[in-house]
């Protein structure tokens, strides 16, 4: 039996998603709490493996398991063994040809800017804080630049080992809510450190030091090196995975970890 799992969690504790030799992955926690659900060794594959202090609120994994068990079950028992920076949010079960990662038709990643002079007690490991006033309007034309298919050599990390550098972006927003800037991002898949790498050139464009033609000349360049920094891991949070109807998997939630503004 095929079962897939829609999973949230905090990565400030964790290096990463994937299970480390050196440190604990989320999915080394996942797995250890599964298999004392099933009562047998699991293995769960993902949709996205994020980086040392990313979150995500939507993370779906799927595994097999010749257990006997209901979703209901399978959701609760994982809970009750999961510490409290990991959670399951839904079970169900899918076909066998399911496959969390390949049949994924798009993923959604959400960039935190805290934009104030003084820095945050509350959410410092939710939001990259920049004191120097960002102007979200030169960010939103900058990012303009970077839809649609293309070669992304310019904002992948220099370990990245995908195939291919080319991916599409379907839709890049950059919103602000009072102190808030808020870049989020939607493409078939995304390149290792792509999404940081991206608001990393964005917040240099939104700050002034470039214009935002510059985003476009970055990628057009194939080169990381002409990218500037790259934006911290922890303002960074998977916030969707989509599949085709027919695979069965719960449309990801509404965003829930957006802080509001103090008015």
């Amino acid at each position: 039996m095929r079962i897939a799992l829609g999973i949230e969690y905090d990565g400030t504790a964790y290096n990463g998603w994937q299970r480390q030799r050196n440190g604990t992955g989320v999915q080394s926690v996942l797995e250890q709490a599964l298999a004392r659900v099933a009562d047998l060794p699991v293995e769960v594959v993902c949709a996205g493996r994020t980086d040392a202090g990313v979150h995500a609120e939507a993370q779906v994994v799927h595994f097999d398991s010749t257990a006997t068990r209901t979703p209901r079950s399978w959701a609760l028992g994982v809970n009750s063994n999961l510490p409290p920076d990991v959670n399951a949010l839904w079970a169900a079960f899918v076909a066998g040809d399911f496959h969390a990662r390949y049949s994924a038709t798009s993923r959604t990643y959400r960039y935190l800017i805290l934009n104030r002079p003084a820095r945050s007690a509350l959410h410092r490991d939710r939001a990259w804080w920049i004191h120097r006033p960002l102007d979200e309007a030169r960010m939103r034309a900058a990012a303009a630049h970077l839809l649609g298919e293309h070669d992304f050599s310019a904002f992948r990390a220099a370990g990245c080992q995908a195939l291919t550098p080319h991916r599409e972006i379907f839709e890049i927003t950059v919103e602000r809510h009072g102190v808030w800037v808020v870049v989020s991002a939607r493409a078939n898949a995304f390149l290792q450190h792509m999404v940081r790498n991206i608001v990393g050139v964005l917040v240099s464009v939104g700050a002034g030091d470039e214009k935002p033609a510059w985003a476009g000349q970055v990628l057009e360049s194939r080169d990381r090196t002409r990218g500037g920094v790259a934006a911290p891991a922890h303002g960074l949070t998977l916030t969707g995975v989509e599949y085709p109807a027919s695979a069965g998997i719960p449309a990801s939630a509404p965003s829930t970890l957006l802080p509001l503004p103090r008015p």
